[in-house]
């Protein structure tokens, strides 16, 4: 099985169905604020520097849903102080997998073939359910 850093917002009901997902896959998961973390530029550009800018933020958070920032007319370089200041607009969960990938935000069927590449095993077909517990929701639907 995969150990996997999940960098999350504490107490999201989103990133609890996701980690309960992995779990139930058999992953180890080290757990870590995504708000707590000391971040540097270098260090949060290695998950972000692939994706569009826009793709940088959670759409979710307060200052983007109530229109004060707007993903698509920020720059890069306005881009990374504002994450850096206000780690909520960070896009989330942050993961990262023992070979080095980084990734940006619940993608289930692209964590899912990372997953098979590095602990060549699959991920959970049937969202986290196991003999012992009841289905939980699609983690897409978080």
């Amino acid at each position: 099985m995969a150990r996997i850093v999940f960098y999350e917002k504490p107490g999201c009901s989103g990133n609890a169905k996701q980690k309960a997902w992995l779990e139930a896959g058999g992953h180890v998961l080290e757990v870590r604020s995504l708000l707590e973390w000391p971040w540097t530029r270098e260090v949060l550009l290695e998950w972000l520097r692939a994706l569009p800018v826009a793709e940088w933020f959670n759409r979710s958070a307060p200052a983007v849903r109530d229109g004060l920032i707007c993903p698509e007319a920020v720059q890069s370089g306005e881009a990374i102080d504002l994450l850096l200041a206000t780690p909520l607009l960070i896009r989330r969960p942050l993961i990262a997998l023992e070979d080095g990938t980084r990734l940006v935000g619940f993608n289930e069927a692209l964590l899912r073939r990372h997953l098979l590449q590095v602990a060549n095993v699959a991920a959970p077909s049937e969202g986290c359910a196991s003999k012992t517990q009841k289905p939980c929701p699609d983690p897409r639907g978080a």
